[in-house]
This record gives C-alpha cells, sequence and structure tokens, in this order.
C-alpha cells in the first residue's frame, strides 16, 4: 500500500453513525484501504435543500489503487450500503468523497483532486485538521490548518459540532 490518501465520510439518513462505521468496516475489510488515522464524529449542518443534519468524518489512509479505481471502489461501496443519487445535495445514507490523493492534482470530468470544495467546507476542514493539520494543499499551497483559519470567519454560517459515541 503506497498510495496516502484522505477520504471524508458522510450520512444524514438513517444510523448516521452506523452507516460510517460500517463504510470504514467495508473499507478496512477489502484489504484495498488501510485506515491509518480517524478524526472525531462531527454532526453538521447540511449544505443545500432542507434536510437532517449530517455526521462526517474524515480519514487517513492506504491503497494501492490509482485513483480512478479507488473512485470506483468508493462509488460502488456506496451503492451496496444503500446511497441512491436523487437530489444533488440532498439526504445520504452515505458519501464518501476523495479529498486528496497523494500530492496529485487532477481536474476533469470524472474526478476532482484535492476535491475542488474542501476547502469551502468547514466540517471538511474542522475534521482534517484534527488529523493532518500540516497537510499541504498541493494548488493553494496552503496548510489545511491555515485554509481553516483564513475560512473560519466566511464559514461561520455552517454548524459543527464533535458528536461523543
Amino acid at each position: 500500500m503506497k498510495n496516502i490518501i484522505y477520504l471524508g465520510l458522510g450520512s444524514n439518513i438513517g444510523n448516521r453513525a452506523e452507516n460510517i462505521f460500517a463504510a470504514l468496516s467495508f473499507m478496512q475489510s477489502s484489504l484495498l484501504i488501510k485506515i491509518i488515522k480517524l478524526s472525531s464524529l462531527y454532526k453538521t449542518s447540511p449544505i443545500g435543500p432542507k434536510q437532517k443534519s449530517f455526521y462526517n468524518i474524515a480519514i487517513k489512509a492506504k491503497t494501492k489503487l490509482n485513483p480512478y479505481n479507488l473512485l470506483f471502489f468508493l462509488k460502488q461501496l456506496e451503492q451496496i450500503l444503500g446511497r441512491k443519487k436523487i437530489i444533488l445535495w440532498g439526504p445520504r445514507i452515505i458519501d464518501i468523497d476523495i479529498l486528496f490523493f497523494g500530492n496529485k492534482v487532477l481536474n476533469n470530468s470524472l474526478l476532482s483532486i484535492p476535491h475542488k470544495e474542501l476547502q469551502n467546507r468547514l466540517f471538511v476542514l474542522i475534521s482534517l485538521n484534527e488529523i493532518a493539520s500540516n497537510l499541504l494543499h498541493p494548488v493553494l499551497n496552503k496548510t489545511i490548518h491555515s485554509i481553516l483559519k483564513e475560512k473560519l470567519l466566511t464559514l461561520k454560517h455552517q454548524k459543527v459540532k464533535i458528536i461523543k459515541i
């Protein structure tokens, strides 16, 4: 397993924590992804249409997959766990985003790495800062910690609260 990756997971349907832990368990048991570090679980306000709050987590992991095979694997995992795409930014049983894949920069119709919205999502910045504050964003050329500090005021409308389970 040679590629270091960072993933963001979220759920706002059913037992949100259980959905996230089921996804993590599936990843680990697949032997395609080795989880190295987990952030705390966060309850976050939804972006988009009115809906239930999300539970979110960020992870650091290793994989032998390339970015496209990783994307395919994660989309299959979402389907196995019951995800149905109905509404853009709508409710979902599980959502798994590739936030970073090593230092790779990709931007095409299939995949954007680093994730194109991560600097605009407080829950991503807070959870990533917890596990990788010095991680350098290869496009913005700033650490996660410095991006979070810069964005804290402009993203304050997004509610993020740590969950104890």
